[in-house]
């Protein structure tokens, strides 16, 4: 499936990932609703004047006035529920250091959270640039998103400074759009200073003539390292170094560096690469087991949607065993059992496959692809209780909860957690005590969360609670308590509760 297919569906995941199943979006959320005095508005705008009390002359305060910027984003706010001034009130610097810093890796929860901040239709705060918005694209690739990456670049305006078209151009080298990159550069040179672009976007559009005499410039006047220009001379004239060995791989390519290498026919491996360079692996060039592994890698951190993966996992049989070979094969067993509906079929292939998916670490991915036809199947046993914990790492996981595989205490308190109840089960581990307190009633977020969402820094209240989460996954479970309180607070309570679920049962070491 090309990678602009995958875009919109994958967006799609993102926003739907973080609304809650049956809450409201945040614009209905009282304390987001209420009617403030004027005094407490500044900037605000009234349609008709108070009239003065007094027959003196009113004191005139001059503010200069500020055109609104344009929101920037893939997702509206009517998708995620999110205000388009999600970020008002906030320094840019701390934003950004909160978008840069956070770690998602382990809880596809807060994963599709992230996703859905960077890609919700917001106002950078006013009169800050585009610190936020250059934040938003880096995270973006440094997850791995350079589809989005690329989109968001496009809407926001790529050709408006050297930073946003530096990171646009990165993005299409890595989704095989490059073209309208380099259309761009050539219009406008300036967009970049680098000469290895020019030459690359001068040949690119077959002007063989301007990349040759840039070349021969850089070369005179020794511009770039030579490990550089010898890779733009075999870029340029291929027949020449026809029989020449090799160049040394580099180290720390960026994506053009990674596309010459691969335009001379000396691909670079992308698994010890950032992963957004596994983008480039999702391409028809790139062979069957490169295409996995890159799927696979995307897939650990929500970026790509699982019916991609899915499509590549069944895309032929495998052409070998061990790693990777046997997860393709173990799916495809499972796949095929459940599409026999035969309850001994499915039995016998959905401990193996949940093995391998685990083993992965795709099993969210693989709940969200599976979790409607397993909840048809009629299993018994340990394999029916199985089931049913996939089934609760799926969206669908509040139906799920209705009903109990094996009456044991561990289910009852999974169950309660889905309902949004764990307290209604007596806890009997720290981290379930942890996550009782998070869902309390009494409970209420901490005085400095409390504080940015009471002056309406909603953006940044919930970068800090992703932080308290991360820190409460490593084991400081006070900070996990103060996480889902505050998520819960702010209207977020799907994104609460899978992400509570995740931390029971998915298997992080």
């Amino acid at each position: 499936m090309p990678i602009k297919q995958a875009l919109l569906p994958l967006v799609a995941v993102f926003c739907l990932a973080t609304g809650a199943v049956v809450a409201d979006p945040l614009s209905a959320i009282g304390w987001l609703q209420q009617t403030t005095t004027t005094n407490n508005l500044p900037g605000t705008v009234l349609l008709e004047p108070p009239v003065t009390g007094s027959a003196l002359q009113p004191q005139v305060i001059v503010t200069p006035l500020e055109a609104l910027v344009t929101p920037v984003g893939l997702v509206s706010p009517s998708a995620t529920g999110l205000p388009v001034d999600l970020w008002r009130g906030s320094r840019p610097s701390t934003l950004s250091r909160l978008i840069g810093q956070i770690s998602v890796q382990d809880n596809p929860a807060m994963q599709s959270l992230l996703f859905t901040l960077l890609l919700s239709e917001t106002r950078p705060p006013s009169g800050t640039g585009d610190q936020l918005l250059l934040a938003r694209l880096d995270r973006l690739m440094q997850l791995g998103a350079t589809d989005p990456a690329q989109a968001l670049a496009e809407q926001a305006g790529p050709a408006q400074s050297i930073a946003r078209f530096q990171r646009w151009f990165d993005a299409t080298l890595l989704t095989g759009d490059e073209d309208r990159a380099c259309a761009a550069l050539t219009a406008k040179p300036y967009l970049s200073p680098k000469y290895e672009a020019r030459i690359f976007c001068a040949a690119r559009r077959g002007d063989w003539q301007t990349a040759a005499l840039t070349l021969e410039a850089v070369h005179a006047l020794d511009l770039l390292p030579k490990a550089q220009m010898d890779l733009l001379d075999r870029f340029l004239s291929p027949d020449v170094f026809e029989l020449a060995p090799p160049l040394p791989r580099p180290q720390h390519p960026d994506p053009l560096t990674f596309r010459l290498f691969e335009t001379i026919g000396e691909r670079l491996p992308t698994a010890p690469l950032p992963r957004a360079f596994s983008a480039a692996d999702l391409r028809d060039v790139a062979g069957w087991k490169a295409q996995l592994e890159a799927a696979e890698r995307l897939t650990r951190i929500s970026a790509l949607n699982p019916n991609q993966l899915l499509g590549l996992y069944t895309d032929r049989l495998p052409a070998a065993s061990g790693g990777i070979w046997d997860r393709v094969a173990a799916l495809q067993r499972f796949e095929t059992a459940l599409n026999t509906t035969s309850p001994d079929a499915v039995a016998k292939t959905l401990p193996a496959v949940w093995q391998a998916m685990s083993e992965a670490r795709i099993e969210v991915a693989f709940a969200d692809l599976f979790s409607e036809q397993l909840s048809k199947i009629q299993l018994s046993g340990d394999v029916a209780d199985l089931a049913w914990r996939v089934r609760l790492l799926s969206p669908s996981y509040e139906t799920t909860a209705l009903t109990l595989p094996q009456d044991s205490r561990k289910n009852r308190f999974l169950s309660a957690l889905a309902k949004g109840t764990p307290n209604r089960v007596a806890a009997t581990s720290a981290l379930e005590q942890a996550i009782e307190d998070g869902f309390s009633e009494e409970a209420s977020p901490p005085d400095d969360l409390q504080r940015l969402l009471e002056s309406g820094q909603l953006g940044e209240a919930i970068l800090n609670s992703m932080f308290l989460f991360e820190q409460g996954a490593a084991g400081n479970l006070s900070d996990l308590s103060a996480a889902i309180t505050t998520f819960r607070a702010i209207g977020l309570e799907d994104t609460a509760r899978r992400a509570a679920l995740q931390l029971m049962l998915l298997e992080r070491g």
